[in-house]
């Protein structure tokens, strides 16, 4: 483990928790339109609730937990959260193919550098263009915002 500079062994980032209304509505997003692919699951009956760690690719250290609570109940708050975060080999491409599959880009890569989507339970989710910024094209140089993101 890495230490700062007192010493101290530094923290380590483990995984950022997101509850959801619908798990395969969401794995449905996050595994076949997002690309993330599932690493761990659990099922806990005593507490009514499964948790399902999802990463990106060959980036096992950096994981999102969806937590599925059996019992319907309204989550509130959604921008008290902020947004999940991704390096992209492409942006443009990923933004294709998410537009191509009905989701939304609620703010596409104008800069080709950094896009928002939102998740089915509106989890705004940023795409960072990995290393330098992808020289502006269109559509997506002139496309406008849509929504919040």
């Amino acid at each position: 483990m890495n230490k700062d500079i007192w010493g101290k062994q530094s923290v380590k980032y483990l995984h950022t928790m997101v509850r959801v209304k619908d798990l395969d509505e969401s794995l449905e997003f996050y595994c076949n339109k997002l690309g993330l692919v599932e690493v761990n699951r659990k099922e806990v009956p005593a507490g009514r609730f499964t948790l399902v760690f999802l990463a990106a690719p060959g980036d096992e250290d950096a994981q999102v937990e969806l937590t599925y609570n059996w019992d319907p109940e309204e989550y509130t708050g959604g921008r008290n959260f902020g947004h999940l975060a991704y390096a992209v080999e492409d942006i443009y491409d990923i933004c294709q193919r998410l537009k191509d599959m009905g989701v939304t880009i609620n703010r596409p890569p104008r800069d080709g550098k950094m896009a928002f989507v939102r998740s089915p339970d509106n989890i705004s989710i940023e795409l960072l263009q990995r290393g330098a910024p992808l020289e502006a094209k269109e559509p997506w140089a002139s496309m406008p915002n849509v929504g919040n993101w």
